[in-house]
């Protein structure tokens, strides 16, 4: 606390769990871990790259945009009924 009060720049913003748009950015790069680095064997850091790099480029070739298909009394329903752990953050 006293951190922050020094620092009047840092806002923390907490997220609900399982509700960031974080989760897809992790789920992303356990997809490019386990097809595109996992079994690899690269001699540079430059070679990593290019084969990340390759992997976004078709990956993003095959991608189709997400289509909703919950409706919005859907979600409002199961949020309500969901049962949250006590953490307090």
């Amino acid at each position: 606390q006293k951190w922050l009060d020094k620092n009047t720049r840092i806002t923390l913003h907490f997220t609900p769990t399982s509700c960031s748009w974080l989760n897809m950015v992790e789920i992303f790069f356990g997809i490019i871990t386990r097809q595109a680095i996992r079994r690899g064997t690269f001699t540079s850091v430059s070679d990593l790259e290019t084969a990340i790099r390759d992997f976004i480029d078709a990956y993003n070739d095959r991608a189709k945009p997400f289509t909703w298909t919950a409706t919005d009394d859907d979600i409002i329903t199961k949020i309500n009924r969901k049962i949250t752990s006590d953490t307090r953050h």
